[in-house]
């Protein structure tokens, strides 16, 4: 593991993998811990640039993303992520602390993004992962 940052100890090919774009480390490690007990694997990103370069470099099966973090106003964050990996759309899960903000709500209706709000992470990431995802069972469960 290198100096502040998670990786992935065993990329197994029936693993997930999926980006956590957060710069709250205490946000990052509780999303990391969540997304290993889901069985899969999660890598992090604390800033829009290091992210876009790793979704460059790197396939993932989602992406966490704190729209707050970014260097990057939250519209041309989403849309580099389309542009990048087109595969990503629909698999892109904010976590916003401000669901009452009027420009957080129109990034993610219009671009009809799932989110939890971070004070509901634990209750709601499990779910709206495994739903992003396609886990239709426990991750523990061999015929998930």
């Amino acid at each position: 593991m290198q100096q502040g940052r998670h990786r992935a100890v065993s990329a197994q090919p029936n693993r997930r993998k999926v980006l956590i774009v957060e710069d709250e480390p205490s946000i990052r490690n509780v999303l990391y811990v969540l997304l290993a007990a889901l069985g899969c694997d999660g890598d992090v990103a604390s800033g829009a640039e290091e992210a876009l370069t790793r979704i460059q470099q790197e396939s993932f099966d989602a992406v966490l993303l704190d729209l707050r973090c970014s260097e990057l106003p939250a519209e041309e964050m989403v849309a580099q992520i389309k542009e990048l990996r087109p595969n990503l759309v629909g698999r892109v899960l904010v976590i916003t602390g401000d669901v009452t903000d009027p420009r957080t709500l129109e990034v993610i209706e219009r671009n009809c993004l799932p989110h939890v709000s971070r004070n509901r992470v634990i209750e709601e990431l499990w779910t709206r992962l495994r739903n992003l995802l396609g886990f239709s069972r426990s991750p523990a469960d061999p015929a998930s």
